[in-house]
């Protein structure tokens, strides 16, 4: 069986994203969890993951770190990873990758934190450009393949990165929808099938 290595999901987005790819998709798993530490350092994760960062998928004698390449990994054995659609799973892969290298600002100036509610004293530039690009990404997922999910009627992996600014949004407050209307069935639908095993009060300790 996997064993996915992951600190607290309330706070770290990039361990979120693999636990609710196998939760909704029920694909069977251990999850392993161990706490952030005080201090910049995590000795612990080091133990387990060769990047001392987390996630990490262990596999038997098979160790998968960073989530994209978990997420790759899984689709070899998990076709449902992506879509079966191969115009909608270059799309999926496509956003999925630009998840996980952009959206410096909204990373940096909303920090993962489930458990709380902020309010922003301002939208700086450089966020608000992260907000209306999410937009426009959504919204073409949703018209390009008919939703309720980003790319199609299924969830899949690109849902799963993208789950994480659902909490964000929660959070901080942000408007992520606006001009972007048709991106609206998504965010319900993907609020959804997140929430239902993270909990209904969205802790996701």
């Amino acid at each position: 069986m996997y064993q996915l290595h992951i600190a607290n999901k309330n706070y770290s987005s990039w361990s979120v994203r693999p636990w609710i790819l196998l939760k909704v998709l029920d694909i069977p798993f251990e999850e392993r969890l161990t706490p952030f530490a005080s201090g910049p350092v995590q000795t612990a994760f080091k133990t387990f993951s060769p990047t001392g960062k987390v996630p990490c998928l262990t596999d038997g004698d098979i160790t998968v770190w960073d989530s994209l390449a978990i997420t790759e990994y899984l689709a070899e054995n998990h076709p449902s990873v992506w879509p079966q659609d191969k115009a909608a799973r270059a799309w999926a892969r496509s956003a999925a990758a630009e998840m996980h290298s952009g959206f410096g600002a909204l990373r940096n100036q909303c920090s993962m934190s489930c458990g709380v509610r902020v309010k922003l004293h301002a939208i700086t530039p450089a966020l608000q450009s992260d907000i209306d690009r999410l937009n426009q990404l959504w919204r073409e997922g949703i018209q390009r393949f008919g939703g309720p999910f980003l790319a199609g009627a299924q969830f899949s992996a690109v849902d799963a990165f993208f789950a994480p600014v659902v909490f964000r949004a929660q959070t901080y407050g942000l408007t992520l929808t606006g001009e972007a209307e048709p991106s609206q069935p998504h965010a319900g639908a993907a609020g959804d099938a997140v929430m239902v095993p993270a909990g209904a009060d969205g802790n996701l300790a």
